[in-house]
């Protein structure tokens, strides 16, 4: 038993009460829940985050080409996707944006042979990246898009030229071909159609439109497709649509309202107007091209 001193000591210390348990938790915010993967529509292409996925599970022939250059250098490395389909198709060159030659491209390129077309997707800064290589050389996004910097309109053009001219001579094409294009793909989609005579239609996503002069060279169809908040590109449409209207040529844009910039590669962004634009605008893109390459 403690004597009177030791018992005064004890009363004396603090009393210890047990720990409180940790807080759970918290939930993740509605932001980082949006980022994921949307559930792929299958009659659409994939966005960029379900683009990997989608062509690993492809049923479809894709395969890499080297494709020469008239007057020699690097060969443009090509990623050629063909549709399952008995009787010749046309073809569509996929002009990339400034990310290039990414999986998101290839994915595109991939739901364009599901819908019956040879998808040909060049990677136009081929020989401009280390070592002489192209997309696949550069260390990060931001490499790839100093890289894609460097291709001049001349470039561009002249890249375009020997693919196209590659493409329409395939075994199993019908001889006749089309641009389609994304940001400043897009722009050189609407470009190559002012300098390609023998293009039967041209397709462009959220790109500027040539200068008047330059409208003048067209003589394929061009369908424009445009995201409501980009008033950058946006500002480039009425003086084409004036100009092309004036000249008897056909220019057909359509603007989907709350879409930003880029919306068929982000799908998952904007509450959902970036999905609602691509739901509209790839059936567009598909009748389009069926009517001009059939």
């Amino acid at each position: 038993m403690p004597t009177l001193p030791a018992a005064l000591f004890l009363l004396a210390l603090p009393l210890q009460t047990p720990a409180a348990p940790a807080p759970p938790p918290a939930p993740a915010p509605p932001a980082a829940m949006a980022a994921q993967p949307m559930p792929r529509d299958e009659k659409l292409p994939p966005s960029e985050a379900q683009a990997k996925a989608a062509l690993e599970k492809s049923p479809r022939h894709g395969e890499y080409v080297d494709i020469k250059l008239p007057g020699g250098g690097t060969p443009i490395r090509t990623w050629i996707v063909y549709p399952e389909r008995k009787d010749k198709a046309g073809v569509v060159i996929l002009v990339h944006e400034i990310y290039g030659l990414s999986d998101w491209l290839r994915g595109v390129a991939d739901q364009l042979a599901k819908e019956g077309f040879i998808a040909v997707a060049p990677d136009l800064i081929s020989g401009l990246g280390p070592n002489g290589g192209g997309t696949d050389s550069a260390a990060s996004r931001d490499d790839v898009v100093k890289l894609v910097r460097q291709l001049t309109p001349a470039m561009a053009i002249s890249r375009l030229d020997a693919v196209r001219d590659y493409a329409v001579k395939l075994p199993s094409a019908n001889g006749k071909s089309a641009t389609i294009g994304f940001c400043g793909g897009g722009g050189q989609s609407f470009a190559y159609a002012a300098h390609q005579p023998a293009l039967n239609a041209a397709v462009v996503y959220y790109g500027t439109a040539p200068e008047a002069a330059a409208l003048a060279k067209v003589k394929a169809p061009v369908l424009g497709l445009y995201g409501g908040d980009d008033a950058r590109v946006d500002a480039t449409i009425p003086p084409a649509e004036s100009e092309m209207k004036k000249l008897g040529k056909t220019y057909e844009p359509h603007i989907f309202e709350g879409a930003g910039h880029g919306f068929l590669r982000a799908q998952e962004d904007r509450n959902g107007a970036n999905m609602k634009a691509t739901r509209e605008a790839w059936p567009r893109t598909v009748a389009f091209l069926t009517a001009h390459l059939k």
